[in-house]
């Protein structure tokens, strides 16, 4: 049973790991690749609201994708936005990414390599990983501007999505922790966190949503 308080504590964290950002036209669109093929379907709707000409799926597989996407995530992304409608010469694969940072590092690379001219980047990812992956972005491509984009929907509806509520609070807790120590680490910006989002992350690491947690030496 998840008591009230660890429910509101989540959707504190929840709130703010969504950035907000209004979509607005940019050069390029990064879909993040993870389990979830919800990224691909916003990233299409994106496009097809003008919002830009090119979009970059990016990410490999991990343990959690491996059975679900054997080609590789951005493969199966591409494969759900060619099916959507998207024409294939808008749509680039990066592959061989394993973590939020060569997302970034590799989707760079590979848009310089085709030429492609980027003053901003439209940033796909899962709705409680935003923060991060701009964070992330502004860490390692500082010249760009970054707009930062979801699925919208809200807790509840993402916890009916993934079927499990401790896992998603654990995600959460885990999505939040990678902000505050990253910064020191190198991969991220630092960005201020509001000290009731600092409280109900403690809360939270208190009753044990704790499975997503990282050691010092993680990467992103």
């Amino acid at each position: 049973m998840i008591s009230a308080q660890a429910w509101s504590d989540a959707q504190r964290l929840w709130d703010y790991q969504q950035m907000h950002h209004e979509p607005r036209p940019c050069s390029v669109g990064i879909g993040l690749g993870s389990h979830d093929l919800g990224v691909a379907d916003t990233a299409v709707n994106l496009y097809r609201r003008g919002m830009m000409p090119l979009i970059v799926f990016t990410g490999s597989t991990s343990r959690t994708t491996r059975d679900r996407m054997p080609r590789g995530e951005a493969v199966h992304y591409r494969e759900r936005a060619l099916e959507l409608g998207v024409p294939d010469a808008a749509v680039l694969v990066e592959p061989n990414a394993r973590n939020t940072g060569e997302n970034i590092r590799f989707s760079r690379s590979l848009l310089e390599e085709r030429g492609v001219y980027v003053t901003s980047v439209l940033l796909v990812s899962k709705p409680y990983e935003e923060r991060r992956a701009y964070a992330t972005a502004r860490k390692l491509w500082p010249e760009v501007d970054v707009v930062s984009a979801s699925t919208p929907m809200t807790l509840n509806e993402y916890v009916k999505a993934i079927g499990d509520a401790h896992l998603v609070i654990d995600m959460l807790v885990g999505a939040h922790q990678r902000l505050l120590v990253y910064p020191d680490q190198g991969f991220t910006i630092r960005q201020k966190v509001p000290a009731a989002v600092t409280a109900a992350y403690e809360r939270l690491c208190s009753a044990g949503f704790t499975s997503r947690l990282v050691g010092d030496r993680s990467s992103t």
